[in-house]
This record gives structure tokens, C-alpha cells and sequence, in this order.
């Protein structure tokens, strides 16, 4: 098989593992009574961010080639994932969190170092196929984003978004990419290495850049901005699926098949791509920063005014602004830190603008959006549901009650359109200007 077309088929199944449960597993957890710990199950990725990748690494330059870590990983990451999946589908209402979000942890703990492994593996195949790694690379990787969309859509169109069928489904995919990376070239270790420290080898002295008053700004402003990167994956589909208990709305797209409609914004993202290159030269990297922030604003101030008739527009808009969201921050600040870094600091410098950006900051910000749904949103069992359509006024209870909700989901919304206001702002006003450099 052509070498492109392998790699195509392992990144197209590394992201459909994440796609099959990130954007529909909130809706699964607040249909069974875990709606107050749905931050708990977002932030978790990044916790284990900040240390499994960089371990994994390590493991993988010193003692197991990469293709075989990358599948090792996958193995367990499936394991218990499905183990999850079995559990929640046999206890069904029953569901208990401490052991769902074990096995969830397990899972995650050994998933989220494979994105940076099957880059390893793509990069070493690339080289030993005499390909271009910068050319070639981004097509194949595009693949990725393709299979996490299509996971989504299955997901969605096979009714399993608020069922634990979806955890069944991302441990399968991750067992088939275990048993497939075993069939790529194999990636060579480092042999006869000296000693190196631990801090040297979880590229810890990075943080010696905080020294420089424009390098902290920019990994504080990276970490704030994190804050926002998971809130619409952990929230955006109980939100939507909340609109079911309104009778005019019980059937709509958007209510039915919230996965396909947040699938949008993954299909933007991946569109967003094609535009950076005219942004940056046209408007620097800083007003491309801020671009990304004030589409944070956008994202969520969209989501807490739209509704899934009339103005389901708006959600539609809020998904095609989160290409320009993600995109932008995440490519011009890796540009930005490619520009103001030393060769020998650079790849330990990009390890800490994602570990600020996806892992300090998504951490900090599932949980403390956690606390603003908690606040914000009433918690309705099923029960309550079903005791107040049986009411006499029925029809009446039930539509108070969903008001109730959807009025504490906008102030949710509206809040964490606050906050990236307020974020960029503050970035606007602080942050130096930074030319291109070519």
C-alpha cells in the first residue's frame, strides 16, 4: 500500500477514537445524573496532558520504537474504554461515577499521548520513504480531522449520543489502531545516550522563558485562553438536547442530531487552515490572536442567544467562528514561539505552549465552567420530568420548567462570552505588536 495512503488510515482512525465520545459524551453523563461532573470527565485530558505525552516520549526515544509505544497505547486505551462502555450499557440507569470514571481515566491517561506518537511514527515514515515532511504532512493529517467528524456523524445517526454504545465504539477503534500500527516502519530508538535529567527530558527548562517579560505574557495569555478550548466539547450537546423538552422544538435538527450540528465547527476548523497564511501577512500575529479571542466572544455569546428554530442560524455561526477560534490562537502562537525561541529551546518552548493552552487551561477552565453550569443551570432529574407532565397542568409545568433551564444555560453562555471578552482585551492592551518575520 502507498506509504501516504497508510498514514492516511492511521490518522484517519487515531481521531476518530477522540470523535466517537468528546463532543457527545456530555449529553450521555447529564441524561444520567452526571450532569454536575462533566467538567470532571473534560478536565481529566488535560491533567494527564501534562505528564503521560512527555513520559510516552520518552519511553519511546529510549527503550520501545515509536509504532510499537503508539500501539501498546492504544491497546490499553481501548481496553478500558470499552471496559467503561460495558459498564455504563449493563448498569444503564444505575451508573455509578467512581467506576466510570475510573475506567474513563485509565483510558484517557493512555489515549492522549498517542496524538503526539502517531505524529512521531508519520514523520519517521515520511523521512524513510524520501517524502517531504513539511509538504506531505498536512494533507495526510487533514485525514485526521476527517475521521473525527465522521465519528461524530455515526455516533449521531445511529442514536448513540446519549448512550455509553460511544465508549464501546472509540475502545473498538483503538484496538484496530493498535493491531494496524504494528504494520508501519519501524521507528529506531536512541541508543548509547548519556544521562539526561528529568527535567531536560520532560522539556521542564522552558520554563525558564518566563524570565522574558513578553515570553510570560504570552504563555499566561496562552493559559487563559485554554480556558476556553474544552467548554463547548464538554457542554454544547446537553445544552442542545435540553431544547427536547419544549414541544416546538422536541424534533428539531438541532435537538435530534446535535453531534452532526457541532460537526460544523470541526469542518470549519478544518477549512480555517487555508486561511491563515493571508491573515498573517496581512494582519501580523497579534491581530490574529486577537481574531481568535474575539471569535472565543463570539462562540459562546452565539450559543446563549440562538435557539434550535428560528435562530438555530445562530449555533450554525457559532460553530463556523470556532474554526477561526482554534485555528487562529493555536497556529499563530506555535509561529510565535517557532519566532521568539532558540533552536535548542523550540520544541521544549511548543511542549509548553500546549501544555499551558491544553492542559493548565483547559483544566482550570472545564472546571470552573463545571461551576458556572452548577450555578447557573437547575438540575432536573427524569423523574422530576415525568412527575410534572403528569400534573394536571402538565403541558404548562414541564414548559416553565424547560424556561427555567434554557434562561440558566444562556447566563452560562453569556458569562463565558464575558470572560474571552475581557481576556481580549487585556490582550489587546498588553501584549506587544509582532511582525511576520519570514
Amino acid at each position: 500500500m502507498n506509504m501516504k495512503l497508510r498514514l492516511i488510515v492511521m490518522n484517519f482512525l487515531e481521531y476518530a477514537v477522540w470523535g466517537a465520545y468528546l463532543t457527545s459524551m456530555g449529553r450521555y453523563l447529564g441524561d444520567h445524573g452526571m450532569g454536575s461532573n462533566i467538567g470532571v470527565f473534560y478536565s481529566i485530558q488535560g491533567v494527564v496532558s501534562l505528564f503521560m505525552p512527555a513520559l510516552m516520549g520518552i519511553v519511546a526515544d529510549r527503550w520501545i520504537p515509536a509504532q510499537k509505544c503508539l500501539s501498546i497505547c492504544h491497546a490499553l486505551a481501548g481496553m478500558f474504554m470499552i471496559a467503561a462502555g460495558a459498564y455504563g450499557v449493563m448498569a444503564g440507569a444505575d451508573v455509578q461515577f467512581g467506576i466510570l470514571f475510573t475506567f474513563y481515566t485509565f483510558s484517557v491517561a493512555f489515549f492522549m499521548p498517542t496524538i503526539a506518537l502517531s505524529n512521531s511514527v508519520a514523520f519517521n515514515a515520511l523521512v524513510k520513504a524520501n517524502l517531504d515532511t513539511v509538504k506531505d504532512f498536512p494533507p495526510i493529517r487533514v485525514f485526521g480531522t476527517i475521521g473525527f467528524i465522521a465519528m461524530m456523524w455515526c455516533v449521531d445517526l445511529f442514536g448513540l449520543q446519549a448512550t455509553a454504545w460511544q465508549f464501546v465504539v472509540s475502545g473498538s477503534l483503538s484496538i484496530v489502531l493498535a493491531a494496524y500500527s504494528l504494520t508501519l516502519p519501524n521507528c529506531d530508538i536512541k541508543k548509547n545516550v548519556g544521562k539526561v535529567s528529568l527535567v531536560e527530558a520532560l522539556g521542564l527548562r522552558a520554563f525558564s522563558l518566563f524570565k522574558q517579560k513578553k515570553m510570560a505574557l504570552f504563555f499566561i495569555f496562552s493559559m487563559c485562553l485554554g480556558v476556553s478550548l474544552q467548554i463547548t466539547n464538554g457542554f454544547a450537546n446537553p445544552f442542545l438536547g435540553s431544547f427536547g423538552h419544549f414541544t416546538e422544538w422536541a424534533n428539531s435538527f438541532g435537538v435530534k442530531h446535535s453531534n452532526i450540528l457541532i460537526s460544523i465547527s470541526q469542518i470549519s476548523e478544518a477549512l480555517c487552515i487555508l486561511f491563515i497564511p493571508f491573515f498573517l501577512k496581512r494582519f501580523g500575529i497579534k491581530n490574529v490572536m486577537l481574531i481568535a479571542m474575539f471569535a472565543w466572544v463570539l462562540r459562546f455569546a452565539l450559543f446563549g442567544a440562538g435557539d434550535p428554530g428560528s435562530g438555530v442560524w445562530m449555533f450554525v455561526l457559532s460553530c463556523i467562528v470556532y474554526g477561526f477560534a482554534f485555528d487562529f490562537f493555536n497556529i499563530s502562537g506555535a509561529l510565535y514561539v517557532d519566532q521568539e525561541t532558540s533552536p535548542e529551546m523550540r520544541s521544549s518552548a511548543q511542549g509548553l505552549f500546549m501544555m499551558m493552552t491544553n492542559g493548565v487551561g483547559a483544566t482550570i477552565g472545564t472546571l470552573a465552567a463545571q461551576g458556572v453550569v452548577n450555578k447557573c443551570v437547575p438540575v432536573v432529574s427524569k423523574e422530576k420530568w415525568d412527575f410534572l407532565a403528569s400534573l394536571e397542568n402538565g403541558v404548562e409545568a414541564v414548559y416553565n420548567q424547560a424556561m427555567e433551564v434554557w434562561q440558566g444555560w444562556q447566563t452560562a453562555w453569556y458569562i463565558f462570552a464575558a470572560y474571552a471578552l475581557v481576556v481580549a482585551i487585556l490582550f489587546w492592551i498588553f501584549f506587544p505588536k509582532t511582525p511576520v518575520k519570514n
